[in-house]
């Protein structure tokens, strides 16, 4: 049993610091729970659940138009048997360039390693070690109707 959200559309990021607009594309989210059936005897069944976990999958891309630098970025979903969860690659791409300069693999949750094209093998992120930054938003009195905080106010209130 899971349910899939497909992600259309874009995103913009913007690097003030170099005056950079990159382009991206996001990955699909999926919510996970299996149901396995197994036959223990004739006429008794077991019903094992999982842990439920949310996973992302399919392909993303950044792109900044003012460098031409390119990514694309591969979430991959867990199989059915064996496997990991949150596991992703990607390639970098200079402009104009067909063979990608750095190939990155790993868990999008946890430690992500570099491949250079010169040979160098480093960690590229590991957000485990990563701090955690507080997201500052406006008060709901202060938003617009169609914020987004203000818009779900009464659904995160009855969620809660």
């Amino acid at each position: 049993m899971s349910i899939g959200v497909h992600n259309i559309g874009q995103g913009c990021v913007t690097c003030l610091d170099h005056d950079e607009h990159y382009i991206l594309t996001f990955p699909n989210g999926y919510g996970r729970q299996v149901n396995a059936l197994i036959s223990i005897l004739i006429f008794n069944a077991l019903s094992i659940l999982t842990v439920p976990w949310i996973e992302l999958g399919g392909e993303c891309s950044i792109n900044c138009s003012k460098t031409g630098y390119n990514a694309s970025i591969v979430f991959h979903t867990k199989p059915f048997y064996g496997g990991k969860k949150h596991r992703i690659t990607a390639e970098i791409f200079s402009p104009n360039d067909k063979k990608p300069f750095c190939s990155i693999e790993g868990e999008w949750n946890g430690v992500m390693y570099a491949k250079y094209s010169t040979g160098e093998n480093a960690v590229f992120i590991d957000t485990k070690k990563m701090p955690t930054i507080k997201k500052k938003v406006r008060k709901l009195e202060d938003q617009d109707d169609f914020e987004s905080r203000c818009l779900w106010k009464d659904v995160t209130y009855n969620l809660k």
